[in-house]
């Protein structure tokens, strides 16, 4: 294990934000990234478990090997550090960014976890700096032509270890650049689009070849040998309210794609925040980034509705360990609105009970209303506590349903009840060489779990072309 006492010595101490006053002014990084001191400390507390729950289910999907990698890096053993990271995880820069860390919430220090997840970005950044990560070119080639239709986070995993095992790989991405979520639906300050170009450089020095602006169908893929469905969950749950198409509702990923690509482009966005209060509908992640999006494009006020009640301020008794705790989290966007506008932007147990427009169908206000639980446990809407809240701009939040009706239509296939393209033996496999991997098959979930589930996937159709020789 690391330092023996390491757990008591050094508190836990994540990488600091930014000043709230600076970050605003900018689509940089949220993060300053700690030195190899800090580091070094942080990794010695990890206890080396008897059962390292952080490596379990519970913990990691891509089963890292935590506390290996954790004595390395406090023993000051970087690159072998990292090299051990690196059997399991594809792309470090991405996880130590957006994973929620899962880990560290099955930590046994428990509220106290071990900051996994700085300590890999560390890791990763390091070996970039120090030229530790180069080409990783096949030895040989298996003659085997792969396509993989998205480039995700699932469609980034699945061919990268195909490509490993020696395939031909091709990646057909609908947008102008690789990355599906992980460069549009992600905003810049929370995963540079820089990280993501240079890890598909990367992979194209290695051999994975990229087709952009291509919406893939069969017809385009009948010379491989196998094709792997990545495109997501794409499919937004949308309101059931009066004036739900009017001018100024929009989704969330849209919007924030359209951030990324304008500022990618250097030019204003199509849609934007500037000026207008903006209603964002939907708690979790992806809310959180519209409102930090929408405060950067300098909205006049900005409104987080949330359907369920607010968590506890601490674990709660029936929420043992090593479960995710339930417990309430401010993140960065709600911090930056506290420090704008002087309280926390989100409203719990709400949501829209209807939206009014003008007499050209654009958004005006929308009427909220608060949500209660009856005895069985039902939420319905809690008479007399409707609320206007002025609204230029509505960002809907709430989550997906499912892949797009053009996947289903262009391949012929059918999705569950859930909208997921989910074979009912469990495996990947849709048909004599189509297979699924990632939110498309699992329903929407973490880049983390998308990555584990295109690395499953692409093993599953490395057996299957080797059976086929």
């Amino acid at each position: 294990m690391g330092k023996t006492t390491g757990f008591m010595e050094y508190p836990r101490a994540e990488d600091p934000f930014r000043g709230e006053k600076e970050r605003l002014n900018d689509f940089e990084e949220l993060h300053v990234r700690q030195g190899r001191t800090p580091r070094r400390e942080q990794a010695s507390r990890c206890m080396n478990c008897g059962v390292p729950f952080c490596q379990s289910d519970y913990g990691c999907p891509l089963h890292n090997l935590i506390p290996e990698w954790n004595d390395l890096l406090y023993k000051g053993f970087e690159k072998e550090a990292l090299e051990r990271l690196l059997e399991t995880a594809p792309f470090p820069e991405f996880t130590g960014r957006v994973c929620p860390a899962l880990c560290e919430k099955a930590c046994n220090l428990a509220s106290d976890g071990v900051t996994n997840r700085d300590n890999e970005l560390y890791l990763i950044e390091t070996g970039f700096e120090k030229g530790w990560i180069r080409p990783r070119i096949p030895a040989f080639r298996s003659g085997k032509r792969v396509a993989v239709v998205g480039s995700g986070p699932s469609g980034l995993a699945s061919a990268d270890l195909l490509n490993r095992l020696g395939h031909s790989v091709s990646v057909f991405e609908r947008a102008d650049r690789p990355g599906g979520l992980l460069t549009y639906g992600i905003p810049n300050m929370k995963l540079p689009k820089s990280a993501v170009s240079r890890r598909v450089s990367l992979m194209e020095e290695e051999g994975v070849r990229f087709v952009t602006d291509t919406e893939a169908g069969p017809e385009d893929l009948e010379d491989f040998d196998a094709v792997l469905l990545c495109g997501g969950a794409r499919k937004a749950r949308a309101l059931n309210v009066s004036h739900a198409d009017a001018e100024g509702v929009c989704f969330a990923v849209p919007y924030l794609s359209e951030a990324t690509r304008a500022l990618l482009s250097g030019r204003e966005p199509a849609v934007c925040a500037r000026g207008k209060h903006v209603v964002v509908v939907g708690g979790g992640d992806t809310g959180n980034d519209c409102v930090g999006t929408a405060l950067r494009q300098g909205c006049a006020s900005i409104t987080q509705l949330e359907m369920m009640p607010a968590p506890p301020e601490s674990r709660a008794k029936n929420n043992p360990w090593p479960e995710w705790p339930r417990t309430l989290r401010t993140d960065y966007g709600q911090l930056e609105a506290i420090f704008v506008q002087g309280s926390d932007p989100r409203i719990y147990e709400t949501t829209v009970k209807e939206i009014a427009a003008d007499d050209q169908n654009r958004v005006t206000s929308v009427v909220t209303v608060r949500l209660e639980r009856d005895a069985q446990g039902k939420l319905s809407p809690k008479a007399g506590s409707e609320r206007e809240l002025p609204c230029d701009l509505m960002l809907i939040a709430a989550g997906f349903v499912g892949c797009d009706e053009s996947t289903l239509r262009r391949f012929a296939l059918t999705a569950d009840a859930r909208g997921r393209l989910l074979p009912q033996d469990g495996t990947h496999r849709l048909g004599e060489k189509l297979f699924s991997a990632g939110d498309m098959r699992t329903g929407q979930s973490l880049v983390v779990r998308a990555l584990a589930d295109g690395r499953a996937a692409a093993r599953e159709i490395d057996a299957r072309l080797k059976a086929n020789k």
